[in-house]
């Protein structure tokens, strides 16, 4: 029976190969695309999740009440994690956390490596597993260093690296440290990235040993895992009376500067983020906001594109319906029963689903590569070859299966046998039912495409928009040498000072943008002024900082050459001097750490941290003797290529074995808005493939109107009806359908994009002309689908049309 099904399926689709062949298009590169999408979100949704303990494992940070509202901190005192866990029950481990990098040396190698610094419990908490060396303890004593595969294979390439010492650079000496374990690669679905493990108490003096003991320098961040039975809000409310002890001050000058407790009527609580929503956190604005929209979205547009395959499908199936009418009368007349018409129909549908799944499979594994590179993502098969995602696929497979292809068999075999017989049919309700899915398929495609527009305009916005500092001609790199900062800093402008191309050399103890190397610092500095609390985000600068990024002075001066005699002066941003609050504003001395700093200038706003922040107070030191981390070159405008390779090259004079992560901070910027840019991509990749797939249908559609109404044609050719007059005739039904999904989606697209953008202070204003726009677009690519068509039916010879069957 089955083989006869089989049989039958194939001969009907083969007769109708031209339906075959649109359904099997539009449903391969729907099945391909989407298995690629659900790919993303997968892997995107799956990150930290292979830790054996990640549901008890969280992150601990804090909302405080300012004058300003709710600000959330992960950052934590050195003392902070031994007294929570000594004076708050529920705490089955927990460790202290920083992140660096670090300059490694072994024999004549020297290797800039990305290190993690960590209390022993690390390795308690998470899953890295150690396949070799100390398998318990493999950072408790500070000159104890655990490697990666990786790493080790790069240090040592052949040898056996246990026992092995190697040195690293801290404090300006090369510390030898012993390599204690192996640690196992990790997933690429960490949000932990990291080549060397190594005890916390193993950083540099400004990290660790001026931290000790003081609750008011926070420099790190602090996880826990919680005991089994103890919830994450027991223990928030647990650690009330830990907050009013050791935070008592900063609580009383919340009070007295105004503050407003937060919902449970405090004014600092502890706080834990779970493992798993880390790398979807939100800590600029206000209480902490967990965001998974990005996979989620990309979900969604997986099962859109899907959804309009299949509408394809079920419309042109019920389109033919018609043409297959006689086929089913005979069939019953012969003694076919429901079930068995059903049976036939759906294996029809199930043959194409098949094939189309297959070829789905075999496109997504051809466009892997380009989607990888494209999204910036390491998601692969492997991310969806486990045994629930396969049985999520397959059962998916067949939910589509049973709905897009049964729902045509089931229409088609209810029929009665004399209706069918007579070869026509009541198709009103049927029309109903086709024009609705059309445009609701027009609906999505409008709504995709005027997501795109706003998007990519968004984008384009914040990449062009003046930040209040010069971003085209600023080369920024780190100073991730041997050699201490100011001594590369010199040595750099000495190689460059008879270079014509270079306008300026400065640098700073923070990046602008995202640097090449990902990293990206800030710090900020509160203290007492005038009676009230005030904070500030820090910024230590060498000299010409204000003249090479080209910031505007409004008010006094910039810093001296020579930054000695400038080291107990400031100079404040905007923000800063509204802070303050002075009528004299360049009399204002601020009081830290028991040394007076005189305000000498302040210069005009500038967008030093993300886009999606407005800009917050900031001050700028010259202290002497700083770390400075990141330097400046201002290079011509004339000439960019060549001046980067004279800047690289000098580098490389200098440093010889560290590698050049340089890039201009109109790049840097770029790569702060990634996020942006991969949404906006993804959006108008799936409005691309909603037109073609709805262009599809439509184009199948069109071609059955006109085969259903090849008679009228002809007798309105014959009564005198011009070309111009029947293309219209043909064309307006579709047309109409169009303009009802712009009424539809248009609103909706207004208000979702409007939400959109309220993430952003600096945003683009939308317009009805964008929107008018996207309706366009779509009557254009609905005209140019069925022109052909429809014109070449007008334009036929009417003998042939009016000819019997």
């Amino acid at each position: 029976m089955f083989k006869n099904y089989f049989k039958i399926a194939f001969r009907n689709l083969w007769k109708n190969r031209t339906f075959t062949s649109l359904n099997l298009v539009g449903l391969t590169i729907a099945f391909g695309i989407a298995i690629l999408l659900a790919m993303y979100a997968v892997f995107q949704l799956s990150y930290d999740q292979f830790h054996e303990n990640s549901d008890q494992i969280y992150q601990v940070y804090s909302e405080d009440s300012s004058p300003n509202g709710i600000e959330s901190n992960t950052s934590k005192s050195e003392p902070f994690a031994a007294a929570l866990q000594e004076e708050t029950a529920g705490v089955e481990s927990i460790t202290r956390y920083n992140g660096s990098g670090v300059l490694l040396s072994y024999k004549d190698k020297q290797l800039g490596l990305s290190a993690t610094y960590a209390d022993p419990d690390f390795f308690k908490m998470f899953s890295f597993p150690i396949i070799k060396g100390d398998k318990e303890n493999p950072i408790t004593s500070e000159t104890s260093v655990a490697i990666t595969q990786q790493a080790a294979q790069r240090i040592f390439g052949d040898e056996s690296a246990i026992g092995q010492t190697v040195t690293i650079l801290r404090d300006e000496e090369q510390v030898p440290f012993t390599v204690s374990a192996i640690i196992e690669d990790f997933p690429e679905t960490s949000t932990m990235g990291f080549d060397v493990v190594l005890n916390f108490k193993s950083q540099n003096k400004h990290a660790y040993e001026r931290s000790i003991g003081r609750w008011d320098v926070e420099n790190h961040q602090v996880y826990l895992q919680l005991a089994k039975n103890v919830t994450p809000e027991q223990f928030e409310k647990g650690t009330r009376d830990f907050t009013n002890l050791h935070y008592k001050e900063e609580i009383a000058n919340a009070k007295r500067d105004g503050a407003q407790p937060n919902n449970n009527g405090l004014y600092r609580q502890i706080k834990l983020l779970r493992l798993g929503d880390v790398r979807f956190a939100n800590f600029n604005q206000g209480p902490v906001t967990v965001n998974r929209t990005m996979p989620y979205l990309v979900l969604g547009i997986a099962i859109l594109i899907l959804f309009i395959a299949c509408v394809n499908f079920v419309n042109m199936s019920i389109a033919k319906s018609d043409q297959r009418l006689r086929e089913i009368g005979m069939r019953k007349t012969l003694g076919a029963n429901n079930k068995q018409l059903f049976f036939q129909f759906w294996g029809e549908s199930i043959l194409v689903f098949l094939i189309a799944t297959g070829l789905g499979i075999v496109l997504a594994f051809v466009l892997l590569p380009n989607f990888q590179t494209l999204f910036n993502t390491r998601a692969s098969f492997a991310t969806i070859l486990n045994p629930s995602m396969l049985i999520l696929l397959v059962l998916s497979v067949v939910a589509i299966t049973l709905v897009a292809g049964g729902y045509p068999a089931i229409l088609m075999s209810r029929l009665g046998t004399l209706q069918s017989l007579k070869g026509k049919l009541e198709i009103n309700g049927k029309n109903h039912l086709r024009n609705g899915l059309m445009v609701l398929q027009f609906s999505i495609a409008i709504l995709l495409i005027s997501g795109t527009l706003v998007l990519w305009d968004q984008v384009e916005f914040m990449r062009t928009k003046d930040l209040g500092f010069n971003k085209t001609q600023v080369i920024a790199f780190p100073l991730n040498g041997e050699r201490n900062d100011q001594q590369a800093l010199q040595l750099l402008r000495n190689s460059l000072q008879d270079n014509v191309n270079i306008k300026g050399i400065t640098a700073s103890n923070n990046i602008l943008g995202l640097g090449k190397d990902g990293s990206r610092t800030t710090s900020v500095l509160g203290f007492e002024y005038h009676g009230r609390g005030v904070e500030t985000h820090m910024l230590v600068v060498d000299a010409d900082y204000i003249e090479t990024l080209d910031l505007e002075v409004v008010q006094g001066r910039a810093f001296r050459k020579n930054l000695a005699s400038d080291s107990l002066s400031v100079i404040i941003n905007e923000s800063m001097a509204k802070q303050l609050n002075e009528e004299e504003i360049l009399t204002a001395k601020i009081d830290l750490d028991d040394a007076i700093y005189n305000v000498v200038g302040i210069i005009k706003d500038f967008n030093f941290q993300e886009l999606d922040q407005n800009i917050a107070p900031m001050t700028l030191f010259a202290l002497p003797n700083w770390n400075l981390r990141n330097v400046y070159v201002k290079v011509a405008p004339q000439n960019l290529e060549q001046s980067f390779s004279d800047v690289k090259a000098a580098w490389k004079i200098i440093e010889p074995n560290a590698e050049f992560q340089g890039s201009f901070l109109n790049e840097n910027i770029d790569r702060t808005l990634r996020s942006e840019r991969t949404m906006a991509t993804m959006i108008g990749s799936g409005s691309i493939l909603a037109i073609i797939l709805s262009c599809i249908g439509l184009f199948a559609m069109s071609l059955l109107i006109v085969a259903q109404r090849r008679k009228e044609i002809g007798v309105r050719k014959i009564v005198g009806a011009s070309v111009s007059s029947i293309t219209v005739l043909l064309t307006k039904d579709f047309l109409k359908l169009v303009g009802i999904a712009f009424v539809i989606a248009t609103p909706i697209a207004w208000w979702a994009m409007s939400e959109w953008l309220q993430n952003y202070p600096y945003r683009i204003q939308l317009s009805i002309w964008m929107f008018l726009t996207v309706g366009g677009i779509a009557v254009v690519i609905a005209m140019l689908t069925i022109a052909t068509k429809t014109i070449k039916a007008a334009t036929s010879n009417p003998v042939e049309s009016l000819r019997a069957e």
